[in-house]
């Protein structure tokens, strides 16, 4: 049945697509939408438009950006001897939000998952493994999900690196900081003895 009409119901559904609405958000949004001053949503649907229309992949990492090469990769203040490889942009944005690294990145939008179909040769590699040709990268910190997939990708990354010359990392992984020992998962509690360090 439709209780609002065809455009109402129309733009609910097509939020509804989005990653973790559901139907309530869903409606909840479109109704903020159209309770909105009308400038407000042309802003929204030319954002939304230029975003789709301009944004594209860094030549270099694989980023999203609107310039290429990206902003980080064409920053020379950056330390071009260390690049980062993790799964999607917003991984990269979570570990420029701690401003603690100061390398390169490497996206490889995804993971190895074998059960989704996703093997190597989906993943942006090949890019990565063009990148070291120079000899100017001496670091690759392998920065991927602790889970099957980032595991399994970790795994793959390290057996192609390795003969190239380059020292292979992995970002540690262990209990979290303000975490109680009873409550941490057993595979997360091994990662962090494993990963300990010497005080």
């Amino acid at each position: 049945m439709n209780i609002y009409g065809n455009y109402v119901t129309k733009l609910i559904e097509e939020l509804a697509r989005l990653p973790g609405i559901g139907a309530k958000s869903a409606q909840r949004m479109a109704f903020h939408i159209i309770n909105m001053p009308k400038e407000n949503v042309e802003s929204l649907t030319n954002a939304i438009t230029n975003a789709k229309n301009n944004i594209k992949y860094c030549s270099c990492c694989c980023n999203l950006t609107d310039t290429d090469p990206c902003n980080i990769c064409s920053n020379p203040k950056r330390d071009k001897s260390i690049i980062m490889v993790v799964e999607d942009p917003r991984d990269m944005a979570a570990y420029e939000r701690t401003k603690e690294f100061n390398g390169l990145y490497h996206i490889l939008n995804g993971a190895i998952s074998p059960i989704n179909g996703i093997g190597p040769d989906n993943l942006n590699i090949k890019e990565l493994l063009q990148r070291l040709n120079d000899n100017t990268v001496k670091e690759i910190i392998i920065a991927t999900n602790p889970n099957v997939e980032g595991e399994a990708t970790a795994i793959y990354l390290n057996k192609i690196l390795k003969p190239l010359d380059v020292k292979v990392t992995r970002i540690a992984h262990g209990v979290p900081i303000g975490g109680d020992l009873e409550y941490v998962d057993e595979v997360t509690l091994s990662k962090a003895l494993e990963g300990r360090i010497e005080m």
